[in-house]
């Protein structure tokens, strides 16, 4: 397969990932994805905390306050920890999908639970590594559309946890997804940019008009960078279709949540796991999930 020369810059030249027969690429794909995943758990964990450390930082210095000073924490330190006695977990016991089941979801320790989050978000990742194979092959483009999964994946969890949609995640996804554009599809490159306008635009349009009629914020500005992201990724003509499913299960899922008592009608709720839900599906199957919307669309006013 022949790729565009831009591409030549950003990847090793001579690894044709297109020659990989299904029989390897669907397992490896697989066992890639859990491994990135164990690894998605600690950003998840870890980012909101590292932001929140920072800003108080930030605030203690522009409050001329002494500055705390903390243990190093970040992405590689400490090493992973039982949550409850703080023990070091051993390489075995952090293997992905793997150490969790051996130990039933308790620690080896003092066998307290740890949260399922854990192997459900490596198996995500894992599923997500298949399907993308499954669905465009082999092939750099997949890599790239893997990683845009994962990182909707942390951004999705994160701000059903913390409500925090990190700038580090966004921008990040936003300028991935132009740069995906340039190197593969420069034709799209114009629509890709007018997407990421048009999807801030749009969100930041709706939390305007909510707040001057009710004087109550509807969502927060990670939700404006986050439509902004896939409209880089999938240009300004799928963004009718995003807002649509992403508001559409929202809203059955809030009330749902109402309904069973989970969530109380005043209690704000996340909009970041359904843009993320929404852009998954445009991204896997975004072509014809698009002509079939167009398609309902245009029956429907004809």
């Amino acid at each position: 397969m022949r790729y565009p020369r831009a591409v030549y810059f950003l990847i090793p030249v001579g690894l044709p990932l297109s020659d990989f027969p299904p029989l390897f690429a669907w397992p490896l794909a697989f066992v890639f994805g859990a491994a990135l995943g164990s690894f998605l758990n600690v950003v998840i964990v870890r980012l909101p905390v590292m932001l929140m450390r920072q800003w108080r930082a930030e605030a203690q210095q522009a409050l001329e306050l002494p500055v705390d000073v903390d243990a190093p924490y970040n992405l590689a330190t400490p090493r992973s920890h039982c949550p409850s006695c703080g023990n070091f977990i051993a390489w075995h016991d952090n293997l992905p999908l793997i150490g969790w089941l051996k130990r039933r979801g308790r620690c080896a320790a003092c066998g307290t639970s740890i949260s399922a989050q854990y192997p459900l978000v490596e198996l995500i990742s894992a599923v997500l590594a298949l399907t993308v194979v499954a669905i465009h092959g082999a092939s750099w483009q997949s890599l790239w559309l893997f990683g845009a999964c994962l990182t909707l994946l942390a951004l999705a969890i994160i701000d059903w946890r913390t409500q925090l949609l990190p700038d580090r995640l966004t921008l990040p996804l936003l300028w991935a997804g132009l740069l995906y554009q340039w190197c593969f599809d420069p034709l799209f490159l114009g629509s890709a940019v007018l997407g990421a306008v048009a999807g801030y635009l749009s969100l930041w349009s709706v939390y305007w008009l909510f707040k001057l009629t009710t004087g109550k914020e509807g969502m927060g500005y990670g939700d404006f960078k986050l439509m902004a992201a896939l409209g880089a990724w999938l240009g300004w003509q799928s963004l009718p279709l995003l807002l649509l499913i992403s508001a559409g299960v929202g809203a059955v899922a809030g009330l749902l949540l109402i309904a069973t008592s989970r969530q109380a009608r005043d209690q704000p709720m996340p909009f970041g796991p359904y843009i993320a839900l929404a852009g998954w599906l445009a991204l896997l199957a975004g072509k014809p999930l698009l002509a079939a919307y167009q398609a309902l669309v245009i029956g429907a006013g004809a």
